[in-house]
């Protein structure tokens, strides 16, 4: 990320807070941002702001204990959401921006869709066009635990297992995070646990900010001969490091950005001796559902959501040891892959037949029902330049 003499390259650092859970149904409180560059020195002033609740919505009271913002609050404080939602869309889309913070992919990424989806702007622009891309800290923090540790303190939680909440980070090291749950101190917190990685592990943060993008990742896979890799995930569990070794089997059937692989670690047995329908009604069963049956060991990674993907090699013996993971278990799992190519056609047919997905019938939550159409681009583009007072005028139909 250097200047190039014309626009530099800048992170843009950012947190919701939220009225709820869900990035659809529930509406944000309160958004922040900070713009660094590449070195994380603060470029700007800080940006804080709330956003009204609307009239006809409820937030969850559990919410507003977490974070400490009332309704009353956001009211009197904010904006309506069209000016709340234009602000962000103003900042995540100057030239050269990689926008990050800290589990954004599952949550912050997707309360970001929902609002520029809810006030007419494109819900993915933001993350590609112009030189842009994004990036989430949680799981460089991650792989940092697994691959690279020496330099960091790693707190560990009531269970004796790492904890990775940032709040615990920040006070494992030493780092000023005083008012957690509010989105400016997210922030900042996120940003010192980048400068201490970067500083610790300088050539795995290279590597990982390097590698989210999806071309980068997409040439360490190789399908034809199976090569292995390792995958850190929060979806393996805090019990093995979030880490394991994988294998591709397939590209996705349908979706391109993602490819089938095999957790080296699991049971490849099952692989071999369950046919296809068996297969799929396991793997879309809850692993709190599975009684006393073993977890297909497959495993969707989606490329376009900045994956932790590197050669089978970076997991070092010792930290494979401290982890918990058989190096020699995933050899043979990857062996018995190799010499069963069958097993290929199987996994494809699971996903072959769409994973049930049910259209909502309520508006808010149609992000997901299908991209928009040209006619569809130029409407939301009419919306948005026209003044509010005339906007009831306006004889538009979205297809």
């Amino acid at each position: 990320m250097m200047n190039d003499g014309k626009q530099q390259s800048t992170f843009l650092f950012h947190d919701y807070e939220t009225f709820g859970t869900h990035p659809a149904l529930d509406r944000p409180a309160q958004f922040a941002a900070i713009r660094t560059d590449s070195e994380f020195n603060v470029i700007g002033e800080p940006e804080v702001f709330y956003c009204k609740p609307a009239d006809d919505y409820l937030p969850q009271p559990g919410a507003v204990l977490i974070t400490g913002i009332t309704p009353q609050e956001a009211r009197a404080k904010g904006e309506n959401e069209a000016a709340f939602a234009a602000r962000i869309h103003s900042l995540f889309t100057v030239p050269k921006t990689c926008i990050l913070g800290y589990n954004n992919v599952r949550f912050d990424d997707e309360v970001t869709r929902n609002v520029f989806y809810r006030n007419f702007y494109d819900p993915y622009a933001w993350s590609w066009q112009h030189d842009n891309s994004r990036w989430d800290l949680l799981d460089v923090m991650r792989a940092c635990y697994a691959l690279r540790p020496e330099g960091i303190n790693w707190p560990e939680n009531d269970d004796g297992l790492p904890s990775f909440r940032l709040e615990h980070l920040t006070k494992a090291n030493g780092i000023e995070h005083s008012n957690a749950h509010d989105a400016m101190a997210d922030v900042y917190a996120t940003i010192a646990m980048a400068k201490l990685v970067k500083t610790r592990q300088p050539r795995l943060f290279d590597y990982l900010f390097t590698h989210r993008n999806k071309h980068k990742l997409m040439a360490l896979i190789d399908v034809p001969q199976m090569k292995p890799l390792v995958h850190v995930s929060g979806m393996f569990g805090a019990w093995r490091g979030n880490t394991s070794w994988v294998a591709p089997l397939a590209w996705h059937p349908e979706n391109r950005n993602a490819v089938i692989m095999v957790d080296l670690a699991g049971d490849i047995s099952l692989l071999l001796e369950l046919d296809s329908d068996t297969l799929r009604e396991r793997l879309y069963t809850a692993k709190t559902d599975l009684g006393d049956n073993a977890a297909i060991p497959v495993k969707l990674v989606h490329i376009n959501k900045c994956p932790v993907l590197a050669q089978a090699n970076t997991l070092r013996p010792e930290d494979a040891d401290r982890l918990g993971i058989n190096r020699q278990h995933c050899l043979d799992s990857l062996k018995i892959l190799r010499e069963n190519p069958q097993v290929r056609e199987k996994v494809v047919a699971i996903f072959a037949e769409a994973e049930p997905f049910t259209p909502s019938d309520n508006v808010d939550a149609q992000l997901y029902n299908g991209f928009f159409s040209d006619a569809d681009r130029a409407a939301m583009k009419i919306v948005l330049e026209t003044e509010p007072r005339n906007l009831p005028a306006l004889d538009i139909t979205f297809v």
